[in-house]
């Protein structure tokens, strides 16, 4: 027979401590999951920076974003280390710049699983995530191991049918909704993804001035000429701005409704600059500036400034770990938005003053899947560009219709006209580019061959430099052949070698009807006639 020990049972007052102790960790996880806020994160598709009310833009009509900055921040120096689609996309999320992330620095590239991502993190310690519209992409992160897009798992289920017919039928708002009403407990923070798809291309033409634009109103930036068919191509794209800016101010009202709008930090931005020649995927100030707001009711300090700090959308991911009380990732490179956002202090508050930007391959348009490397830096004052490889043209090849420039009616103005404007968008660029941005804002004036400021060239060039080797960018440290030997996983017409095997069949075709029109038309020889 087994002896047992008598049980021991605990005294009332033993309970009690017991019962307390448990009561105030309940108040303190409830408390602590009050207190963390929730984080609604929208981005455009190919925005830019400039083209928002709160901007001073006067011909697209932003009154939700202007809201969002008058009643949070205006970040008036925003930046992505890298201006296209995917790899932008991949630095918000991983909290990386452009050249620290081997495939994810190229367009159309694969996700490996290994990189972790704000959403993961912020799920995994008690958020609710979710995503409607565009996430992560082009690219391919199914094949990777992923089980949801990176931005988080989809709410798509509505559709409505827009304005014009270039823009898309997703109801963002709606599916937003749908995510809000999900939940099983309402007290639980939330982080949500709403990625516009607009005001990506195609348009539908002229509906600009269908739908009431005036384009006596529109200003034409000074790289593009200024005629009609510019204009009504700028009024098109404002009308995909204003429809996505419709579908803001429908979050906000929900937000308001439900009681959460005053713990929910708002971020608006784009990826890159508009889908015009000279803007996207270009190492331009108007190519890699993005618009930066943010609201925060019960966090941010002094509503309504205008901070100057330099920053970077993969400041965004360590923003939201440190408000969240989650850990900073160890892979995380960008600086947390927190202390500009609780600073009472407009301007310069923490002196941040200088950004990097870079790109390798976006498009398949030249020989070899080459790219066209570049890397930058910025400063209040200068653009200093070093292209690496000024051979090869800059927007893909001619033959391949400049495939890293989206089709539109200004791409095919600029061609028809040739000189200055094709210059600027097409032609060969030179390795050194230098841009005095204080008098010269979207840097159309090459400075680089001006012995007045070959100091200041050089000095930038030893900074950017430094600045990238501590990066750990294989580019400046020698390596930056690597980057065009990481696949684009998307099949597509502007490949040099889909190019290539068209015209074979387009030759092939055109010989042979040559040839059998020979046949069947002989013509004898003429001679010449006698003197």
């Amino acid at each position: 027979m087994t002896n047992r020990l008598p049980a021991r049972v605990a005294s009332p007052r033993t309970m009690k401590t017991l019962l307390s102790c448990l009561t105030l960790l309940t108040l303190a996880l409830t408390a602590r999951a009050a207190d963390r806020p929730n984080f609604l994160f929208i981005i455009f598709d190919d925005m830019s920076w400039n083209t928002a009310g709160a901007y001073g833009c006067e011909w697209v009509k932003t009154p939700n974003i202007d809201r969002v900055a008058r009643e949070g921040i205006r970040f008036q120096h925003a930046f992505t280390s890298n201006p296209k689609c995917s790899p932008c996309r991949a630095s918000i999320l991983t909290g990386r710049n452009s050249w620290q992330l081997e495939e994810l620095s190229v367009h159309n590239s694969i996700f490996p699983k290994k990189w972790a991502v704000f959403p993961d993190l912020l799920e995994a310690s008690g958020y609710s995530v979710g995503l409607t519209g565009k996430g992560w992409g082009p690219g391919d992160h199914e094949g990777q191991g992923w089980t949801r897009n990176p931005a988080g798992p989809s709410f798509d289920k509505h559709n409505a049918k827009p304005r014009a017919s270039g823009i898309a039928t997703t109801d963002y708002a709606r599916n937003f909704q749908d995510f809000l009403e999900q939940r099983p407990d309402k007290s639980t923070p939330f982080s949500f993804w709403m990625g516009f798809k607009e005001p990506h291309r195609a348009y539908e033409l002229h509906s600009g001035v269908r739908l009431g634009k005036d384009l006596a109103t529109i200003t034409v930036p000074p790289y593009f000429p200024d005629i009609r068919a510019v204009r009504s191509d700028l009024a098109d794209y404002a009308i995909e701005v204003e429809h996505a800016d419709e579908h803001i101010g429908r979050a906000l009202d929900l937000l308001e409704k439900s009681g959460e709008l005053e713990n929910t930090l708002i971020i608006i931005t784009s990826d890159h600059g508009m889908p015009f020649p000279f803007v996207k995927g270009q190492i331009k100030e108007d190519g890699f500036r993005l618009p930066f707001v943010a609201r925060w009711g019960k966090g941010i300090a002094n509503p309504g400034r205008v901070v100057e700090d330099f920053v970077n959308v993969r400041d965004v991911a360590p923003t939201f770990l440190e408000l969240a009380g989650v850990e900073k990732h160890p892979q995380i490179t960008g600086r947390s938005l927190v202390p500009l956002l609780k600073s009472e202090k407009a301007g310069y508050i923490e002196d941040r003053k200088v950004m990097l930007a870079g790109k390798e391959r976006h498009d398949m348009g030249r020989p070899h899947a080459w790219g066209y490397p570049v890397r930058a830096i910025r400063t209040p004052e200068f653009l200093y560009v070093h292209n690496y490889h000024p051979e090869r043209w800059p927007a893909c090849n001619p033959e391949t219709n400049f495939g890293n420039c989206d089709d539109s009616p200004t791409k095919e103005v600029i061609k028809l006209m040739g000189g200055h404007y094709f210059d600027l968008s097409f032609n060969f660029r030179p390795a050194d580019e230098l841009y005095r941005l204080t008098d010269d804002p979207t840097g159309v004036r090459n400075l680089a061959n001006d012995p007045a400021f070959a100091d200041i060239m050089a000095d930038l060039k030893e900074r950017m430099l430094t600045m990238l080797k501590e990066e750990g960018d294989p580019r400046a440290l020698g390596n930056g052949a690597i980057f065009d030997t990481y696949d684009y996983t998307k099949s597509s017409a502007k490949d040099y070698h889909a190019w290539l095997a068209t015209q074979d069949e387009i030759i092939s075709a055109e010989a042979e009807r040559r040839s059998q029109e020979k046949k069947t038309n002989p013509k004898r020889p003429q001679r010449n006639p006698a003197p």
